[in-house]
């Protein structure tokens, strides 16, 4: 996973203060939250100079622009929809005790944050995950009984 270390040394770091922030390492951790785009750095967008740095950009930045807003992201081409993660949630276990919680097929998916459609994982309800919201946590559940590394997080 990308960190703000990293992507500041693709910067410019003229501090130009043209993207809204006080500074590069700012507008790194902007990018790294998804607050701001690459493009909001007018001179990497526009001087020839950054032009490579700005392709690298994009490049590492492009797979969050897909997450939902916990940072999850879901990699539909490797998922083959076994649905570990789906009984491996804590949040989805404790909101269907009787279905995912035991590990039958869920009762109520009104109430989960994954579940298995077309036989690939969907996220839901996103604002109930763990990492999420002002006491979120560093949850890994279902991240770590993928088979396949489907799933991942981005900050």
């Amino acid at each position: 996973m990308t960190n703000a270390m990293e992507l500041y040394q693709l910067l410019p770091k003229t501090n130009c203060k043209e993207c809204g922030k006080t500074s590069c390492m700012a507008f790194a951790v902007a990018l790294l939250a998804r607050e701001l785009t690459v493009d909001a750095c007018p001179p990497l967008k526009n001087e020839p100079k950054f032009k490579e740095n700005y392709e690298k950009l994009k490049e590492r930045v492009s797979p969050a622009e897909g997450a939902t807003e916990t940072g999850l992201i879901v990699h539909e081409e490797l998922c083959f929809g076994c649905g570990n993660c789906v009984v491996a949630c804590p949040v989805n276990v404790a909101n269907d005790p009787y279905g995912v919680g035991s590990g039958n097929a869920p009762k109520d998916e009104k109430k989960l944050i994954l579940s298995i459609e077309d036989g690939i994982v969907r996220a839901k309800n996103v604002d109930e995950c763990r990492r999420f919201g002002k006491n979120k946590i560093l949850c890994t559940g279902c991240i770590v009984t993928c088979p396949v590394e489907a799933i991942e997080f981005v900050v």
